[in-house]
């Protein structure tokens, strides 16, 4: 299984823990990067995710996104089939990060999760790729 986390899934143990869903939605990212080090399942990255790792302003916020990814099994490249489906997504009314996330897990993915609900919505109705938040995926998979 091929997982595809998007920077904001990979920024939920940062985000304040004091709220019931943010702190399950960690543990669940967490609980997903631990299985991806082991068979079966297989953490993707892309020059988008890092892109925008790289953009992280703390230092030490930054240094431990990099050692999340470094796990990955792969780095998906842009391209232009890329780029194409980038530019659809848009035009369906993406943001631009969130669109080139999609096509990068479009390319390789098993699995595309995120938990920014209005991006998940409409991800939904653009692609046939399977995407989810990453506690109701584990959830359903664990169970």
């Amino acid at each position: 299984m091929k997982i595809y986390l998007d920077v904001c899934c990979l920024n939920r143990p940062f985000d304040n823990q004091r709220n019931l869903r943010i702190h399950l939605e960690a543990e669940a990212v967490k609980t997903i990067l631990t299985l991806c080090e082991q068979d079966p399942w297989q953490l993707l990255n892309s020059q988008v995710i890092e892109f925008e790792i790289g953009n992280t302003a703390d230092e030490v916020k930054r240094t431990q996104l990099q050692f999340m990814v470094a796990k990955a099994v792969s780095i998906i490249r842009l391209n232009s089939t890329i780029i194409t489906r980038t530019k659809f997504f848009e035009t369906a009314g993406l943001i631009t990060f969130d669109a080139m996330h999609l096509a990068c897990a479009e390319t390789q993915a098993d699995i595309f999760l995120t938990v920014d609900d209005k991006f998940l919505r409409k991800a939904r109705t653009l692609t046939a790729l399977t995407v989810n938040n990453p506690l109701n995926w584990l959830s359903e998979v664990l169970l």
